[in-house]
This record gives C-alpha cells, structure tokens and sequence, in this order.
C-alpha cells in the first residue's frame, strides 16, 4: 500500500473507476466566462467514461464542448473518520451522434434535476487519481 506525503492511501486507477461506480453524485470542474465552475451531477460509467445528461442550452454543455474538465466524487464516513476522493482529468464531449445518443439513453442515468435532460456529456478518463483515509 503507497502513501502520499499526507499518509492517505494512495490508489490505483482500476480502485479509483470501480469507486466512482458506486458513487450516484460527483462534480464537474469547468471554465464559465473564464474562471472555475464546479457543479454536482448525477453520473453513470460507460467503461471508463463518465456520462451526464444535461440541458441543450445549459452553461455546462456549452462550456465542455472539446475541452478539458475535472470531474470529482467521493464518499465519507465522519464517525468513522474513513472515506476516499476520486479525480478524473480528460476532455469533454458533447454527444452529436444519433446513435451514440440513443445508445447512452439506454444507460441507468436519470438525471435527478427536473426538466428535459437529452443532451449527453461525455468525459474520457484520461488521467485518474485517488485517496482514501483509513481512520485513525
């Protein structure tokens, strides 16, 4: 088991994706008029992808067509002091593709904000790291 300086575990990409499986919230890092955005998601895993349903006109689908985000989620346990963090880095994609979009329709993700959500945001896992603390 690989320490980082702060003594969290650290955990390799295979870890981090099947982590992020079991995670129904994460958070998606991007740039809106030139400065950091963060907002939670819902999300589901298509192999290594991670997919969002959002809105045509949203400012999250017109601010990752073809660009780098960071994507986040975790799970902590604060009476047991335990919990771990997942980071992907990769580049984001709106889905234009009939039949991509129709094959994505098909994956478990309903989107838990209301209103039409049949845009798909795609982001490749291009660069993925991990944490966990054990409890002290």
């Amino acid at each position: 088991m690989k320490l980082d300086s702060a003594g969290l575990q650290v955990l390799f990409p295979q870890e981090c994706m099947a982590l992020l499986a079991t995670a129904p919230i994460g958070r998606i890092v991007f740039t809106d008029r030139a400065l950091p955005a963060v907002q939670p998601v819902n999300f589901v895993l298509d192999g290594t992808d991670i997919v969002i349903r959002t809105t045509v006109g949203s400012k999250l689908a017109a601010a990752t067509r073809r660009t780098i985000v960071a994507f986040e989620a975790d799970d902590f346990d604060p009476q047991g002091r335990t919990g771990w963090s997942v980071t992907v880095v990769g580049h984001a994609r709106a889905v234009d593709d009939p039949q991509e979009a129709a094959r994505l329709a098909g994956l478990p993700l309903m989107p838990w904000a209301p209103g039409e959500r049949d845009h798909f945001i795609v982001i490749e896992a291009e660069q993925v790291s991990g944490r966990r603390i054990t409890g002290s």
